[in-house]
């Protein structure tokens, strides 16, 4: 999907969950050592991206796209996929001997 797809308060959304989960990544702190940030301002962050993930929701279910921001594991099924049995035959190149004519 390309930036055109995406209404201006989409992608603003997106570039200040960017921005903020940045700043937390260039912040990170060895346990033991005192943060940067403010005890208040780590809250104020997170509660932020929260609102930002519920209003990006709302606008990809108004728009009729189903939301792509929850992140998955990748042993996870994915609901749309299509489970397709390969005959053993083609992997190899060589002719299921079942299936000769004679």
């Amino acid at each position: 999907m390309s930036d055109t797809d995406f209404s201006k308060e989409e992608l603003i959304l997106q570039m200040m969950r960017k921005t903020l989960t940045d700043v937390a990544k260039d912040t990170y702190t060895q346990p033991g050592l005192r943060h940067p940030l403010s005890e208040q301002t780590i809250v104020n962050i997170r509660e932020t991206l929260k609102l930002i993930t519920a209003r990006e929701r709302e606008l990809a279910e108004a728009a009729g796209r189903p939301s792509q921001v929850r992140p998955r594991y990748v042993d996870e099924p994915r609901p749309q996929s299509v489970v397709v049995q390969l005959d053993p035959a083609m992997k190899t190149g060589k002719p299921n001997p079942d299936e000769t004519a004679d």
